[in-house]
């Protein structure tokens, strides 16, 4: 007889448990509210008609919890991660794998991102070159170590050289002298250390869409500075070199020993030096500015040197060098304005972009020598404006500590590093159901594959039925609060009337007790 009534009671305060959890969750991220979905109940009729019998109450026929999305809120944590669209983060718990839209996410103590309760976040890694390695997702252990640094192989110098130049009035090319040439660009390269160097290039016109392109290394013309760098190779030089450190080091301190090694050096790096001038074809003149060089380092008697070190007297040394400058190549230019390789190529000797410019290292690095730049200039024009420098780019890069994450729409995780570089450390990973009704909650704003759910869909952001990711911002629950409040307000007249209808019945019941 309270069948209905007593039914009707548990289904009231099932549904206010619902919205009770919809509403103490109205603040937890990547929450999804639930709903009671009820079904009336009847019992069979012996005689199979039952178009006649009263219902015998409702039953809680699903709790079915509303995956739509949430508002995103920005947050000030980089690592924070909302979900824009379908998908779910996937997550492993001590190897079990669980899904969750909540991406409030840190590092731990491995730079593994995990959540608050420790679930790691899966994803892909990236090997060294920054290329993301697709394949099964694993937790996102991120490498924070030092960017190895680039040797810089190619360069573009994109120019327009005025036609309205005209041939410089100093010749030959003096880099030294600015009247010899008409144009001069500056780029920073790196040698395989990451050392920076200055690549410089000058533009000499010599006749109508005809201009020479000269290099020079660090401030100092490259074939000058190949007869300074033959230091760094030459066998006695180096012996030289490893005599003198082998005096300093002596215990107890030789000064004499010290200084006659430097008087070694000295004469050895002469040597050196003067031979590479001479096969550079040096004039009378610019050998004799070298040995002026050598005296004025003031070797005494007997040779030796006090006060100076073999880099200082390299310095000494090179400072007095200058030899005859070699052009690099010769860029043709049509009446148009535009390069003209084919002209170019018919040249005795033949000229072919892009230019492979040699550049010494000097001072030694311990760097791999010299650095080989393929220099291209595409996009260099010859036209009537201004001649202009319109952006230089060069592939190199030094060593670079790890500074700050940021995280693009795609998942990417992008390293920023101390030299301005940046590289993919790895991508997030994100995973589908046919069924996301049928997910089983977990608690801890996760859930887990069903039966019903269906097997996971695994990809990345963007791509299918997966949405994209947005940085340092959440996504809130989805509960209305509003709505919860008003569905509570009817949840609790329901029940107030199947209280009422038990309250009922019991009347007519005693009514029939009390007969007489």
């Amino acid at each position: 007889m309270f069948q209905q009534g007593l039914s009707g009671l548990n289904a009231a305060s099932k549904s206010l448990d619902v919205i009770g959890n919809n509403i103490a969750n109205a603040s937890t991220v990547g929450f999804k509210s639930s709903q009671a979905q009820f079904a009336d109940l009847y019992a069979n009729s012996l005689n199979g008609v039952s178009g006649n019998n009263a219902g015998i109450g409702v039953t809680v026929s699903k709790l079915a919890q509303q995956f739509t999305q949430g508002n995103i809120e920005t947050s000030s944590n980089p690592l924070d991660v909302a979900i824009n669209g379908g998908g779910f983060f996937r997550l492993v718990v001590n190897g079990a794998v669980e899904y969750s839209r909540n991406g409030q996410f840190h590092e731990d103590a491995s730079h593994t991102l995990v959540n608050a309760q420790g679930a790691q976040l899966t994803g892909y890694l990236s090997n060294t070159a920054g290329v993301i390695q697709l394949g099964s997702p694993v937790p996102l252990t991120l490498d924070k170590s030092d960017l190895t640094p680039v040797e810089t192989t190619t360069a573009n110098f994109q120019l327009n050289l005025s036609s309205a130049e005209k041939v410089p009035a100093t010749q030959p090319f003096d880099a030294n002298d600015p009247t010899s040439y008409n144009k001069q660009t500056v780029l920073n390269v790196y040698d395989s250390l990451g050392t920076a160097h200055i690549m410089t290039t000058y533009y000499v016109k010599t006749d109508a869409n005809t201009w020479d392109v000269y290099a020079a290394a660090d401030n100092k013309e490259i074939v000058s500075a190949s007869v300074a760098a033959s230091v760094n190779s030459d066998p006695t030089v180096v012996q030289a070199r490893l005599d003198y450190n082998t005096a300093v080091k002596a215990v107890p301190a030789d000064v004499d020993a010290v200084a006659l090694a430097a008087g070694t050096y000295a004469a050895a790096a002469r040597d050196a030096m003067v031979t590479a001038a001479q096969a550079a074809g040096a004039s009378d003149d610019q050998l004799a500015a070298i040995e002026a060089a050598y005296a004025a380092i003031d070797p005494g008697p007997s040779g030796s040197v006090t006060g100076k070190t073999p880099d200082q007297i390299n310095g000494l040394l090179a400072a007095a060098i200058t030899v005859p400058a070699v052009k690099v190549g010769t860029l043709l230019f049509t009446k148009s304005g535009a390069l003209d390789p084919q002209a170019m190529a018919q040249m005795n000797p033949p000229q072919t972009l892009p230019f492979q410019i040699q550049l010494p290292i000097f001072p030694d690095t311990g760097a791999q020598e010299p650095m080989t730049v393929s220099t291209t200039f595409d996009k260099t024009t010859q036209y009537g404006s201004v001649t202009n420098d319109l952006g230089s780019t060069q592939n190199g890069y030094s060593a670079g500590s790890w500074q700050r994450y940021s995280i693009d729409e795609n998942g990417v995780i992008l390293g920023q590093y101390s030299n301005g570089k940046s590289r993919a450390m790895g991508q997030i990973a994100m995973a589908n159901f046919a069924s996301v009704d049928g997910l089983t909650p977990l608690g801890n704003n996760a859930w887990a594959e069903s039966s019903t759910s269906g097997p996971p869909t695994i990809g990345v952001p963007n791509a299918g039925s997966m949405g994209s990711l947005r940085s340092s911002a959440v996504e809130t629950s989805n509960t209305d609060l509003t709505a919860e409040l008003v569905n509570m307000i009817t949840a609790q007249r329901v029940y107030q009337a199947n209280a009422q209808t038990i309250k009922t019945e019991d009347s007519i019941l005693q009514t029939l007790v009390n007969l007489r």
